[in-house]
């Protein structure tokens, strides 16, 4: 899944970014194209198939039809999938994300690439994508080509386990289009009632148009309180915005430049502040360099131990 690029221009990369980090990404591709062939041999579990348990709540390749399709900005999509039984859930657990497997015109070997879904996990009949499209992407540009009707073939992803309670905070910190799998947690946390786990979620984007999930986060801090802290670093603000601070509806939680040490120190992300604090990332690989470098990164700087932090 796609970048943003809230980090120093020095580190900005000049390639298209995952939503996971690298090596998960290449590992989930080559287990991917093992499945895939699998998958011709003939072994698809198709979603026509059986319907009285959970589409994804075991591996298996299952074939969607989508719902729908709404533009929610400049370069991202949403893309709703209807599951094979409307009266069940996805049968995904937290922090699970989806590979996509599509054949585009021209091609020979499949487009293997890993969305996380956005919708509640626990609502039937549905599943959620948001896609940023790149121009050189051949997954991203298969997919915002699709038409309500059309179909697309998923197989579950488990990228994380997630233990209720097994942290006091958790630190979430995301480059574009890696929202997706903190806005997940972040809300899977949030709503279950035995999880009082704490969480500060920062979100490094290009533009406040990027920000395309603002409602739905500024919702979640709205509904839990002091359980939730949002902080969102916009690169290039509107015009008007001046100062450290930038506008788009959320006051002074804005911040206008990029995911630096000085903004983790100034939302309380300091290793030393806190003992008993996990630090999720999930960007492009320039930022998680800059953030988990060896001896160098921020985090290591900010006294984070490797043992903290984990990439999706």
């Amino acid at each position: 899944m796609p970048p943003g690029p809230s980090f120093p221009p020095i580190l900005r990369a000049t390639h298209r970014a995952s939503v996971m980090s690298t090596q998960i990404a290449v590992a989930a591709a080559v287990a991917g194209i093992g499945v895939y062939a699998w998958y011709l041999r003939g072994n698809n579990n198709s979603s026509s198939g059986n319907a009285s348990k959970p589409v994804f709540s075991s591996f298996g390749f299952h074939t969607l039809r989508l719902d729908s399709t709404e533009l929610v900005n400049h370069n991202t999509k949403k893309l709703r999938f209807a599951l094979p039984d409307p009266k069940q859930p996805s049968g995904l657990g937290l922090t699970s994300a989806l590979l996509t497997f599509s054949r585009p015109a021209g091609r020979w070997l499949p487009v293997i690439r890993p969305y996380t879904p956005v919708d509640d996990l626990n609502e039937p009949g549905y599943i959620t994508l948001l896609v940023k499209h790149y121009p050189s992407g051949a997954q991203s540009t298969h997919l915002h080509s699709l038409q309500p009707g059309d179909t697309l073939t998923f197989a579950p992803l488990k990228t994380f386990t997630w233990t209720p309670n097994q942290h006091a905070h958790v630190a979430l910190i995301a480059g574009g289009a890696g929202i997706t799998p903190m806005y997940q947690l972040a809300r899977g946390i949030l709503t279950n009632p035995a999880d009082r786990t704490r969480i500060t979620l920062v979100w490094g984007v290009n533009t406040e148009e990027d920000v395309f999930l603002r409602g739905e986060l500024d919702g979640l801090e709205r509904e839990f309180g002091g359980r939730v802290r949002v902080v969102y670093v916009v690169a290039k603000p509107g015009s008007g915005a001046g100062g450290s601070e930038v506008g788009g509806g959320s006051g002074k939680r804005d911040r206008k430049g990029f995911v630096t040490r000085e903004v983790l120190e100034g939302v309380g992300l300091g290793a030393k502040e806190e003992e008993d604090v996990k630090v999720l990332v999930c960007g492009p690989p320039a930022m998680e360099k800059a953030l988990k470098g060896k001896g160098t990164g921020v985090l290591a700087q900010l006294g984070y131990r490797p043992d903290q932090v984990h990439s999706f």
